[in-house]
């Protein structure tokens, strides 16, 4: 099943009604941008939450930081289209972590009256809504050497698959797979504690089965993959 992604730019976006049911929408954002959603970057500060400042502020890197508030201005700004409300007026909270129990789990809306993921990744962002739990994970294609860092991770099948594969075809494999795999553990809220190895997605052109989820690639710009998440 093919998914639209929408372009979030300088200008305040349309965002109609929250979904419903199974339905989805997706947001992608060049975080390179000085102006998101009719916000511009450096004057941020105010709509976001006292946490997501602190994140900011510990970040060293001028450009890693103007990332990371652009892509968070993107999310309260389409958040708050969706829940009719002011991008800074948005209440984050976290769900309970389903490995531990501790607060630290999905990122979530006070209330859950919409479900979101965030990634990001280089110079780009996307961003998912849903009404039910909802993981999106966007990757730039990896280097040889961060390939040969994670294959004996992976599914025994994962790793066969991409051990067939030349060494030049095999940093788009692993970025096809490790989205999917992001994905769906961003969906759940386990993130990394369980592994690598489960579930297995594959790293062929289509995502394997996962029970209990729909797991589909997303649309991406060369030199990316991403995919999405969505519980069942």
């Amino acid at each position: 099943m093919s998914t639209h992604v929408n372009r979030l730019g300088e200008d305040f976006p349309r965002t109609g009604l929250p979904p419903t049911g199974t339905g989805v929408v997706v947001w992608s954002l060049y975080t390179t941008l000085d102006v998101v959603g009719g916000h511009r970057v450096e004057d941020a500060l105010p709509v976001l939450d006292a946490d997501e400042r602190d994140r900011a502020g510990r970040l060293l890197r001028a450009a890693d930081r103007h990332r990371y508030l652009a892509s968070h201005v993107g999310l309260r700004v389409l958040l708050g289209g969706y829940l009719g409300t002011a991008p800074q007026e948005v209440s984050l909270v976290r769900e309970d972590c389903p490995c531990c129990g501790a607060p630290h789990g999905r990122p979530a809306v006070a209330g859950g009256a919409v479900q979101f993921s965030l990634s990001h990744s280089d110079d780009l962002a996307y961003l998912a809504f849903a009404a039910v739990p909802v993981g999106v994970d966007v990757e730039a294609l990896p280097s040889t050497s961060a390939v040969a860092d994670v294959m004996n991770a992976l599914h025994p099948a994962e790793t066969a698959e991409l051990a067939a594969l030349p060494a030049e075809r095999r940093p788009q494999a692993l970025a096809r797979l490790w989205s999917r795999k992001e994905a769906y553990f961003k969906g759940t809220g386990t993130g990394l504690a369980e592994g690598l190895a489960e579930p297995y997605v594959g790293s062929g052109p289509g995502p394997a089965a996962v029970p209990g989820w729909d797991l589909r690639d997303l649309p991406a710009p060369p030199a990316y993959a991403a995919a999405l998440a969505l519980r069942l």
